[in-house]
């Protein structure tokens, strides 16, 4: 079934991008402060960024690490830094991460068989704590940063050269197939020291896609070609309509984001998706759509929910907590993954606008008149040097009049910058094109079709 929302999918980025010229002065605006919240939130001396800014001695997350790697490439691109800054930047930082202790021990090693734990020291690059896990995901978020600078740096001096060869060595040494824990044909997420997987799997439609895409595509250490049959078939329970529309659901939107920031999937299909009759990126326009829709229902009524005022995805929260909102007993949150669809709801009437501003380039006619609505309306409180803050809640009330949050999240502020980008001119999409590594695992995948038809641009 083709979704009631959908069209060509690069027709639907190439004619929105004809008509970008009204929003242009706003998305540069947005897209440069978020930039910046990368170049000057990380560490200079080794390249890591913040989990979240500003904290005062807060971890580094590896996975805002791969946003970073990304983010300076599109710094050059959009003149905000030079190139020799950005190599500069990039150097330091696969270099340190090379250069950090791997091991089985509890302490003092920053990740075990090529991959990292989800959190690190910011000037250590160690594991920060016991509680943090080696995480599959966020290294493979990690791994489209490094994957990006080994395709976008291909230059024939030495630094360049140098990168390339780093980011090589870092892909190469992660041991995807060890973290199946030997046990299961499925990816864990995590593992703990000294010995311990974690009993999450990574099945079904999430942001895997990206994770099976660089399992599949290793030189070494792979996953068989049928994981990705096998894995798809684990999707078919997400399959159906919400709100009027019929989709592969994930709740939160960055489910849909995270792979899409890095791959371009407009035309590409593997065999699940040609059973569909839709392309991942259509999917992704329609789950846009979906809870847009949700929001303007507003089966909760939360406050301020309208076709402009929406956005549900893993973000910050207000905190646990039961008040009383205009004569209903609410319960509101902390940290959680919020989201509307079919799988599940769960809205305390948080915003985020990442859920808008990393889907502008799914659906630029809906989300853009949104990102910049909710700027307009709300930009004096959830607005700043940085861009967009975290999240808000205007059903929560405070002296200040709503929650807001003080900080942004790489995770968050990452595919707000490299979805404006590939919204403005596909350049991340373009440069993954080039990668072999992502091309072998998509076409290992069974992805056909689109740019995939096209002779690979060689790399240097």
């Amino acid at each position: 079934m083709i979704p009631s929302t959908s069209y060509a999918a690069s027709s639907a980025v190439q004619s929105s991008r004809a008509s970008l010229s009204s929003h242009d002065i706003f998305l540069e605006e947005v897209e440069h402060r978020t930039f910046n919240w990368f170049w000057e939130t990380a560490n200079p001396r080794n390249g890591l960024v913040p989990d979240r800014a500003p904290l005062p001695h807060g971890a580094a997350s590896i996975a805002s690490v791969g946003f970073g790697l990304t983010a300076y490439g599109i710094g050059v691109e959009r003149g905000y830094i030079t190139r020799a800054q950005a190599v500069e930047r990039s150097l330091v930082t696969l270099r340190f991460l090379l250069s950090l202790p791997q091991g089985r021990a509890v302490n003092g090693t920053a990740g075990y068989r090529g991959f990292f734990y989800h959190f690190l020291d910011s000037e250590t690059g160690l594991r920060v704590a016991d509680w943090s896990e080696l995480s599959s995901i966020d290294t493979a978020l990690l791994m489209a940063g490094v994957l990006f600078t080994q395709s976008y740096y291909d230059g024939h001096n030495a630094d360049e050269r140098e990168i390339r060869a780093l980011a090589d060595k870092l892909y190469r040494r992660v041991n995807w197939r060890w973290m199946t824990g030997g046990k299961s044909s499925w990816l864990s997420m995590g593992w703990m020291p000294p010995d311990k997987f974690l009993s999450a799997e990574w099945k079904g439609y999430n942001e895997g896609l990206m994770l099976y895409v660089m399992a599949l595509g290793a030189p070494s250490h792979a996953l068989p070609a049928e994981t990705w049959d096998r894995w798809t078939e684990t999707h078919k329970e997400q399959q159906g309509e919400f709100y009027g529309h019929h989709l592969l659901n994930f709740a939160p939107l960055f489910g849909h984001q995270y792979s899409e920031s890095w791959v371009d999937f407009r035309d590409i299909r593997d065999k699940a998706s040609r059973e569909r009759g839709y392309d991942y990126f259509q999917n992704s326009r329609e789950a846009v759509y979906a809870q847009r829709d949700y929001a303007v229902h507003n089966p909760g009524h939360w406050r301020g929910y309208d076709e402009n005022i929406w956005g549900l995805t893993a973000s910050d929260g207000p905190g646990e907590a039961e008040r009383e909102v205009d004569g209903q007993k609410r319960h509101f949150m902390a940290y959680s993954a919020r989201g509307a669809g079919r799988d599940y709801v769960l809205d305390d009437g948080t915003i985020a606008p990442t859920a808008i501003g990393g889907s502008v380039a799914f659906a630029p006619e809906i989300t853009l008149p949104a990102l910049k609505a909710m700027k307009e309306r709300y930009g004096a409180r959830i607005y700043n040097q940085y861009g967009f803050l975290d999240a808000f809640n205007p059903s929560f009330e405070t002296k200040d009049g709503f929650w807001v949050d003080e900080q942004q999240l790489g995770i968050d502020q990452g595919p707000i910058l490299l979805m404006i980008e590939n919204l403005r001119s596909g350049f991340v999409w373009k440069v993954m094109r080039k990668n072999r590594y992502i091309r072998a695992g998509l076409e290992k995948a069974g992805f056909t079709g689109g740019w995939l038809s096209k002779p690979q641009e060689t790399m240097p």
